[in-house]
Parts: structure tokens; C-alpha cells; sequence
């Protein structure tokens, strides 16, 4: 049987160093890169672990670093490796804040990851020029929003005019779309890992589950779908792979840009993380319905990943806006 959504403490993870992958040396950090940042979202997801990683570390920290310095974002990243601040990062679409020539915050953001119980939220929004900037916020209402997936804690942040402090701006002007591109590369990242759970299991289970005198992994039909899932997840990882690449190069300084590769890896790879999971669970045949084998939240996980920062469907509108 599966876990049902391993929980993974805060503490835990601070502990580990996870929290500051991307942070720098001078402010208590790793000063590692997406690259590794990557491997712990896939392997979160391996685990359908229950965390706060994807609002609080993955794009918090990485909203944080693409901004000007500044001692305001210094302290913030100081204080979320040392496990003393939990940011989370409100990134929405482009719009859905505003901020006026007098520092008035206003607008609303839906399904918002880690936002409930952070002590700090760091809100992208457009100010009265159009340029996207950061802004912190404490006096925002944040309502939790209940959603089928168990693993995921997401809410709705809301500001009617609040005053703020002076907004931080982006060192680089594809600041604000990179951040997008690695929250949904983050969650591709995350549903590769659950997609190559779902496949280790299913043959696993295929092997030792007998009918008729013989492992089931032995029958002609049960191969060929063990083969669409394995196919399905190697397409799924290279493409990952190959925007991970881009969204490091690009914070980096290179002069491409990575939207292309992260909406093909999030369209791709969203899309076959469901399919691998359904798959799995008519594999596992009467045992893969019920709520004792652990599928169903694999299968919850995997859906709401696949609408998470952008549905296939949209990723691929972009795509061939840009072709």
C-alpha cells in the first residue's frame, strides 16, 4: 500500500537546508541553483508529501532573489533559511493586483499555495506605470480554500486598498516571468516525481499480483499499458529536464528565455502525470479503487498539479502564440 500524503514538518525541512537551496552563502543559504531545488519538488512528489515547499521555499525564495537587492529582501531571506519568517509568494495572473501612485494595494488571487499561516506575504502585482512589481504585505485577507487534494494547503488572498510599504523592484526585466515559469515548472517537476511513483508501483504490483495461475505482468494487455506509462514518463522527463536547464540559464544571466520549454514541460507532463495515475489505478484492478491503496491521492494530486499555474490547454495557447 501507498502513504496516504506523507507530512513533512517545517522544521524538518529548514533542518535538512532545503528551505535555503537557492539562497546565498553570505545569508545562511546553500547557494545551489533551481537545478537541485528541482530534484527535492520531484522527489516531494514521489512522496505526495504534504508540505509548505512549493509557496514558501520554492517560490518565495525564487521571487526574492530575482528582486533588486535590498535590506527588506535580505532580511526575508535570512529569516526563511533560519526557519525564523515564512514567506509565501502571491504571484497570480498579471493584473489581478494593482498598486496605485500612492502605494494602495488592491485585488484578489485565487488558490494561492502555502498563504495560510505565513508570517509574511510577498504579493506580485502591477503598479500605476504597468511595470510588475513585488510588494510586502501583512494586513491582506487570506480565506483557505478547501480543495480535493489533501496534500495541498491553497487560499484565497484578497487586499481592498491597503497601504504599503515601498514596492520592491525587479533586477531584471523577465523578472516577473521567470518566477511564473519556475512555479510551473516547480509543479511539472512535482508531478513527474508522483508519475514515476504511480509506474514503480504499478509494476511492481503487476509482478506479484496473480490471476488465472500466472503474475498479470505477464499478459499481453497489462504489458502494453506498463509500456504507455513508461513511455509517457521518460517524454515527461526529458522535457523537465530540458527546462530546468532554461529556467537556471536564465537566472543566470543567458540571453534565452525559458517559456517555451517550461510550457511544454508543465503541459506535457501535467497531462501524463493523470493519465499514469488512472492508468495505475485500473492496473491495480478492485484494491486501486479503494481508500486503504493510497491512488486516490496521487490522483487528486495530480489533477489540481495539472491546473496549478496554468492548464495544458493554456500552456499550449502560449506556445502557439509564440510559433
Amino acid at each position: 500500500m501507498l502513504a496516504r500524503g506523507r507530512l513533512v514538518d517545517w522544521p524538518v525541512m529548514i533542518g535538512a537546508g532545503w528551505v535555503g537551496l537557492e539562497v546565498a552563502d553570505a545569508l545562511g543559504g546553500a547557494g545551489a541553483t533551481f537545478a537541485e531545488v528541482a530534484v527535492v519538488c520531484e522527489e516531494l512528489g514521489r512522496a505526495a508529501a504534504a508540505t509548505h515547499y512549493l509557496g514558501s521555499a520554492v517560490l518565495a525564495v525564487g521571487l526574492l532573489n530575482t528582486l533588486q537587492d535590498s535590506a527588506v529582501g535580505k532580511d526575508l531571506l535570512s529569516g526563511v533559511t533560519a526557519g525564523s519568517t515564512r514567506v509565501a509568494a502571491v504571484l497570480g495572473d498579471r493584473g489581478c493586483f494593482t498598486l496605485s501612485a500612492d502605494r494602495r494595494l488592491a485585488g484578489r488571487a485565487e488558490f494561492v499555495p502555502d498563504a495560510d499561516g505565513a508570517d509574511r506575504l510577498l504579493v506580485l502585482a502591477t503598479d500605476h506605470t504597468g511595470t510588475e512589481v513585488a510588494v510586502v504585505a501583512d494586513d491582506l485577507t487570506v480565506t483557505p480554500q478547501p480543495v480535493l487534494d489533501e496534500t495541498r494547503a491553497v487560499a484565497a488572498v484578497a487586499a481592498d486598498g491597503i497601504e504599503v510599504a515601498e514596492p520592491l523592484r525587479f533586477a531584471d526585466p523577465r523578472g516577473a516571468q521567470t518566477v511564473r515559469d519556475r512555479a510551473a515548472l516547480a509543479v511539472a517537476c512535482d508531478s513527474l516525481g508522483l508519475a514515476e511513483a504511480m509506474l514503480a508501483a504499478t509494476v511492481s504490483y503487476a509482478q506479484t499480483r496473480q490471476q488465472f495461475g500466472r503474475a498479470i505482468g505477464s499478459f499481453q494487455a497489462v504489458k502494453h499499458a506498463c509500456a504507455d506509462m513508461q513511455v509517457k514518463v521518460s517524454v515527461a522527463r526529458a522535457l523537465v529536464r530540458e527546462a530546468v536547464a532554461a529556467v537556471v540559464a536564465v537566472v543566470a544571466g543567458g540571453p534565452e528565455d525559458a517559456d517555451a520549454a517550461v510550457a511544454k514541460a508543465k503541459s506535457y507532463t501535467c497531462g501524463a502525470a493523470v493519465d499514469v495515475v488512472g492508468k495505475a489505478m485500473q492496473l491495480h484492478g478492485g484494491i486501486g479503487y479503494t481508500w486503504e491503496s493510497g491512488i486516490h491521492v496521487y490522483l487528486k494530486r495530480a489533477v489540481f498539479n495539472r491546473s496549478l499555474f496554468g492548464s495544458p490547454a493554456a500552456h499550449r495557447q502560449h506556445l502557439a502564440q509564440r510559433y
